[in-house]
């Protein structure tokens, strides 16, 4: 029953790890993650016999049972990092604004003058929100990268206008660099229009939490709209944000 299960969780993890780097060659730590563990759970179900064996012998010496336990205890702590983080993140997602809100939509990456994938996916959401709710307004935040033809606030603008918003209720934020000042530029707008300093952050679902951890600091009591990712690209950049809020949790953010 062991081999079985772990030979297809390893095929699960080469299901959903593999697409982005075959479509997209997007290789970053979540697919990594994703496509190492899938390997070491592979090789155990291939060759089961022989690294229980293996690890029958290691356990017999004094300083291989030392070592055992300690890989023991480091993935221990993995899972359990692991499955906190995804709790706070689906927390994150669930809290839903009352509407009256202003969006606050982060940018992300721009290709020549066209939304990526995964801004598309937020403007989606964003539109969806401004559809629901008329009197919401919407601030774009994101600046221009060496590698996009525009920022990506015009970007989003010109998405938006061009699927039926109205401009009056878009406000542009074009000189961010990273998350905390995608929030920061982005309140001072708010407060500088007299608008609801209330937000809701849309963002992909993986990573509202990090945004709301951002969104604290800066005295923000944000809620969320998260946007779907389409299921090849969830699981990698959903791993990777593992990563990214231990690094947010341990201050090393700016």
């Amino acid at each position: 029953m062991t081999r079985v299960l772990c030979l297809l969780i390893g095929i699960v993890c080469f299901v959903l790890f593999i697409p982005p780097v075959v479509m997209y060659r997007i290789v970053n730590l979540g697919n990594a993650t994703g496509l190492l563990i899938g390997m070491i759970l592979l090789i155990y179900a291939l060759f089961f016999n022989a690294v229980n064996k293996l690890i029958s012998n290691i356990w017999l010496m004094t300083l291989g049972k030392a070592f055992l336990l300690v890989v023991a205890f480091v993935a221990g702590i993995a899972v359990g990092l692991a499955i906190i983080i995804s709790i706070f993140i689906f927390k994150a997602c669930s809290t839903t604004p009352k509407g009256d809100e202003t969006l606050v939509v982060l940018g992300c990456q721009v290709k020549g003058t066209s939304p990526s994938l995964m801004l598309t996916e937020r403007l989606i959401a964003a539109k969806q929100y401004l559809d629901e709710h008329d009197n919401a307004v919407c601030v774009l935040s994101g600046g221009k990268g060496d590698d996009e033809g525009i920022s990506e606030a015009l970007c989003m603008y010109n998405y938006l206008v061009e699927h039926g918003v109205s401009a009056d209720r878009l406000y542009m934020e074009d000189q961010s660099t990273s998350t905390r000042e995608n929030l920061q530029y982005s309140l001072d707008i708010i407060k500088e229009n007299g608008l609801n300093e209330n937000v809701a952050i849309v963002t992909n679902e993986f990573h509202e939490y990090r945004a709301f951890k951002v969104a604290e600091k800066l005295d923000i009591k944000p809620s969320a709209v998260p946007a779907h990712t389409h299921w090849w690209l969830f699981s990698t950049y959903f791993v990777r944000e593992w990563y990214g809020v231990i690094y947010e949790w341990t201050g090393m953010t700016k």
